[in-house]
């Protein structure tokens, strides 16, 4: 594999990427909906990154990364692994800047984010039952030579580039009491954290994982990498292990952990296709059932939730309309 660094983004990494990122990519929406306010009893700001092209806030890591690349490591391609939207972000970058792509998926992956990965021009390989069979099946092959290796994680870049989503909300409220974010393998909190701990250390960073696939959750309170079983829905979030460069991240700059079922991710869902008329797929409705959660905590506060994706399967769909 290549040497990648291993050393955390600062500021100025983020403040680069947004750079890199503005002749590609618009300003996110942040909307307060009166519905939501009312029901959870905060000020309630959504920011909308499943408006983003590939419907998830992960395409501004992918194309910050791809951007950054050497003249050889783009003629020689890149290789990850993904459930879905980090894939579909790498996808997105390589065609942008004429790259080559693989992505390793594992099987039954949501169709819709594999037809879009394939649409975009890169390469699908199918291996193991989950995300972490596809993605050590990728490091197996990353070993031995061949295309560019990227992490879903363990990648700088693609920690400062979606940094970039946290910068924008801070700029819009600068007096935000609590920012929540989603995490899988942790890029999104981590950028998250870079950015508010630096310029607003008073703003509560809360993460929030599926209680069904608890890796990164129990990484942080344990203070060392462990694995645990997954078994979650939300394939956004859907690890069986925790990753060393986001997680040192975290323990940095997270305030708090919230653990959700997959029952209060489908209802979120439904609040969102109900008070806001928008689209989220579990992962992405995960910051919004910790807020139904910690309503009595959060009542009052200026609250600001990332809605990391809207790549819902049609199954997924009709399961929270059948709620």
């Amino acid at each position: 594999m290549p040497n990648v660094s291993r050393t955390p983004p600062g500021l100025s990494d983020v403040l680069e990427a947004r750079r890199a990122l503005r002749p590609h990519l618009v300003e996110t929406p942040l909307y307060r909906y009166p519905a939501l306010d009312e029901l959870l009893g905060c000020k309630l700001w959504v920011k909308h990154e499943n408006h983003q092209p590939v419907g998830a806030f992960k395409v501004r890591g992918g194309i910050h990364l791809v951007s950054s690349l050497g003249a050889s490591e783009r003629a020689g391609g890149v290789i990850t692994a993904s459930t879905g939207n980090h894939g579909q972000s790498i996808a997105y970058a390589a065609r942008l800047f004429g790259v080559a792509a693989t992505v390793a998926i594992p099987r039954g992956s949501n169709p819709s984010k594999v037809e879009s990965m394939r649409a975009l021009g890169a390469g699908i390989l199918v291996h193991g039952d989950d995300f972490d069979d596809a993605r050590e099946e990728v490091e197996r092959r990353a070993a031995v030579g061949g295309p560019r290796y990227v992490h879903s994680a363990n990648e700088p870049l693609l920690i400062a580039g979606v940094a970039t989503c946290a910068l924008e909300i801070l700029e819009r409220v600068p007096d935000l009491d609590v920012l929540v974010v989603p995490v899988g393998g942790g890029s999104g909190a981590a950028g998250a954290g870079l950015v508010v701990k630096t310029l607003r250390p008073r703003t509560r960073l809360i993460a929030v994982q599926a209680e069904a696939a608890p890796a990164a959750s129990l990484s942080w309170r344990r203070g060392r990498l462990v694995d645990a079983p997954q078994s979650t829905i939300a394939e956004g979030l859907a690890t069986r292990t925790a990753f060393d460069l986001t997680q040192r991240m975290l323990r940095d700059t997270l305030d708090d952990f919230v653990l959700v079922s997959d029952d209060a991710m489908l209802d979120a869902v439904r609040l969102y296709l109900e008070k806001a008329r928008t689209l989220a797929e579990p992962s992405g409705a995960a910051s919004l059932a910790a807020v139904c959660q910690l309503s009595e905590e959060l009542r009052g506060l200026e609250v600001a939730v990332v809605l990391s994706g809207g790549n819902i399967s049609p199954e997924q769909l009709r399961s929270v309309l059948d709620r």
